[in-house]
């Protein structure tokens, strides 16, 4: 449904924003691209929708070339972007409407489709307010309306649930989620809540400085952080183990400190019973044991090395950010 081929990106003549990114969509896939601010996610996004041209490389959606067909992409696609773009002077019907009216649809059919997605949204309760009395988390739900007006093959989603509640970005997600199960609805999306990532996306890519670092299924990017992390606490006066637990299969690494272990391990389940019978037979007391599986925040941090949330741009941010602003005006 989308292909990337060697997607490039660079403004001014010197700012490299996306840099030769290659990956493939499936029909139905729902596809994650996560990074650090600053990363390259929305401009992808942006040359993948025709509002920004590309400087090298080439991709399709939905079967059409994005620089030579931009007219057929944008009839296949939805889009939500981070900035919330619903008139506030209008009510949220015609908001929905009018993105249908661009979509150039008839006045019966918008009519029709716009009321059905304010329920599904659970706005129809709110459907002649005025968006400006709006909340928030129903401005969010009033744009996925927007977005999904004409039935599109793809939809975009750029951080659709930032800033929002738990609630509301839980709900948000339900959503998308039976769009996806009900219609075949591809979802491209970029997110700052990784639980969200993992357990949405059939895929993830995690992109820093314009380049894809990882890419695989959740489960895959969590394996290949080492596997889980067994914590073993041994009794007083018990001997030093560091050694014979290295011998067991599949251990990668252990660490002590006092009478507390730290075990790496693919997977904790396969190695916990032969761990506590080979400690049982030595008649060495466990006072406790705890495992943890790795997340894909420490996927994360392990590729980037730094956090999600880091507000500190670099130059070739803020200058990137500055050309977009001149531009724009």
């Amino acid at each position: 449904m989308i292909e990337a081929e060697n997607l490039t990106k660079v403004y001014n003549g010197k700012i490299k924003a996306v840099d030769h990114i290659s990956f493939s969509i499936e029909e139905g896939e729902v596809f994650g691209l996560i990074g650090p601010n600053g990363a390259g996610k929305t401009t992808t996004i942006k040359m993948l929708n025709t509002l920004a041209t590309i400087t090298e490389g080439k991709a399709s959606v939905n079967g059409h070339d994005v620089q030579k067909e931009p007219g057929a992409v944008r009839d296949s696609i939805g889009l939500v972007p981070q900035e919330l773009t619903a008139d506030d002077e209008l009510k949220g019907i015609e908001n929905i409407m009018l993105a249908a009216n661009l979509h150039h649809m008839g006045g019966t059919e918008a009519r029709k489709r716009s009321e059905e997605l304010l329920k599904l949204v659970d706005l129809d309760g709110a459907a002649d307010r005025r968006v400006k009395t709006y909340s928030g988390g129903m401005r969010r739900r009033l744009q996925l309306a927007m977005g999904l007006v004409h039935m599109p093959k793809v939809l975009f989603l750029d951080e659709p649930t930032l800033g929002l509640d738990i609630q509301t970005r839980e709900k948000m997600w339900d959503y998308i989620a039976q769009l996806n199960r009900e219609k075949g609805l591809t979802v491209f999306m970029t997110t700052h809540y990784l639980e969200e990532a993992d357990s949405l996306c059939k895929r993830i890519a995690i992109v820093d400085k314009g380049v894809i670092k990882e890419s695989g299924t959740p489960a895959e990017l969590k394996r290949r952080l080492g596997g889980d992390i067994l914590t073993l606490e041994l009794g007083e006066g018990a001997p030093d183990l560091t050694e014979f637990f290295k011998g067991i299969q599949d251990i990668s690494e252990v660490t002590k400190v006092a009478q507390v272990y730290r075990i790496k391990l693919p997977r904790t389940e396969k190695a916990l019973p032969v761990i506590v019978e080979a400690v049982v037979k030595k008649n060495i007391q466990i006072v406790e044991i705890s495992f943890t599986k790795p997340t894909l925040d420490q996927v994360f941090l392990e590729v980037t090395g730094r956090s999600m949330r880091d507000e500190d741009a670099t130059e070739s941010d803020s200058m990137t950010q500055n050309f977009m602003m001149e531009r724009a005006r």
